[in-house]
Formats: C-alpha cells, structure tokens, sequence
C-alpha cells in the first residue's frame, strides 16, 4: 500500500509576518521557511502507518521553487520513503496546485493520499477537497484519527458539534486535523539518511497541466491596531456607544 502526502513550503510559525512596502505581498526575503504544521502531521501519520505495517511506501510530493527541496528532505527525515518535486516559479493557487497533485497521483497511484487541512499562509483550505474531486475520491477532512483495515479506512473527524466518525472505500483523500497526532523530532541520523533518497524533479508542463493564476492579489494591507478597551459606567452609555461610535445596533 503506498501514501502519498502533499506538503507545502511556508513562512515558518514562530516568524512574525511583515507585509511589503509596496503592499504587493508578504515579504519572504531572509525569512526563515518550513514545512507546513498541518503537513507534518500527515507525515508523521503516513510514516506511524508504515510503522505499523499498514502502508509500504511513503511518497512526499510539493510543488513550487527548487528551494522546496529543503522541505521534501525535511519530510524523508521524518521517515517517508521518496520525495517528488514539482518545480515552478509561478504562483500557485489551490485549483492549480490540485491539478499538478491529480497528475502526480495518477503517475503514482496511491492507495491513500494524506494531506494537511491547510496551509498557515493563505488559510485557504481547499486543495485537499479539489484533488479529490479531481480524482472522484471519497474524502475526509479535518481527521482526528485514521484506521486502516483492508481496502477500508475508518476516520473521526472533528465538526462542529462534536466527532463524526465515517468509512471510506479506498483509494481515499483524508486531510489532518491538529489532534491527529504529535509529529516526531528528525534525529540526525535521519536527516542525514535522507540526503540519500531519491527526488525526482518534474515540471508543471510535462505534467500537461497550465499553472496561470486565475485570481489577481491588488493589494495585501496588516490588519488594523486593535484599540483599547473601555470601562462604562452603566448600561445606558453602553447602548450608547454600540449605537453611535460602533454603529453595531
């Protein structure tokens, strides 16, 4: 059985995001990068899969600048098997990125693709659905635990009234939650392992897949400073104020 786990190279969480002075962006000149948090997890879900005797082979894919290969060797570290880059300069959106994915799951034909919900830079949280839709998979998103028993794989997901819990045929789609587990420290013996493994490089129009951006970014602004909180003496100047400076009621 072979898992195949997109994972995206981002602005790394502890960094503070600056915005350009231009407004054209997020500035990533000397910042440091890693691998999406989400993505992690479903690293260390495939590798505990392997582990366990479930899957036979890990396969890591991105997509973006021959810089990626640091996250692909940061994925083999944790224990995936192979890495497959899909390098392009362009700018990536969901829908393009789903489409480069469906290609490399179709060359690779996984039994079981784990993905992250979503990536820490746009929020987007779209690429898993659109790759399954794109491969008419069944999916489940936002999985706090993941069975596999057979050509079966039963998932809990987290919704927001609680846990639902679901099967899916495979091949399937399933895209991790935070509570799915606590992704492992590379050691240094693996790390330098996984300079040794194979990453194959592809391009987008090999691929056959056209990677234009169809949405135009005008302009990326910092959110407002939020202004301090204050004390009022009574309801009635409360209302008062939700009426005229908040203008809410």
């Amino acid at each position: 059985m072979k898992v195949l786990v997109p994972i995206k190279r981002v602005v790394d969480y502890n960094v503070k995001v600056r915005v350009k002075a231009d407004n054209t962006g997020v500035e990533l000149a000397g910042v440091k990068m890693s691998m999406n948090p989400f993505d992690e997890i479903a690293v260390e879900e495939a590798v505990r899969l392997k582990e366990a005797g479930t899957v036979t082979e890990v396969v890591v894919v991105t997509c973006g600048t021959a810089a990626c290969q640091e996250t692909l060797r940061a994925g083999l570290a944790i224990g995936a098997d192979r890495a497959i880059l899909v390098e392009t300069d362009a700018e990536l959106q969901p829908l393009a990125v789903a489409k480069l994915l469906k290609a490399v799951a179709d060359k690779e034909q996984p039994n079981l693709i784990i993905c992250g919900k979503q990536a820490i830079d746009d929020d987007a949280n779209q690429t898993g659905q659109m790759l399954a839709a794109l491969l008419g998979w069944p999916q489940a998103t936002f999985a706090s635990k993941v069975v596999i028993a057979g050509d079966k794989a039963t998932v809990t997901r987290e919704v927001d009234g609680g846990l639902e819990t679901i099967e899916l045929s495979m091949p399937a789609l399933v895209s991790t939650d935070l509570r799915l587990n606590e992704p492992r420290y590379a050691t240094l013996p693996n790390i330098m392992k996984a300079k040794k493994k194979p990453l194959d490089t592809h391009k987008p129009d090999a691929l056959g897949v056209d990677v234009t951006p169809r949405l135009k970014t005008l302009k990326v602004v910092e959110p407002a400073k939020r202004k301090g909180g204050v004390m009022v003496p009574d309801v009635a100047a409360l209302v008062e104020k939700l009426k005229n400076e908040a203008k809410v009621i």
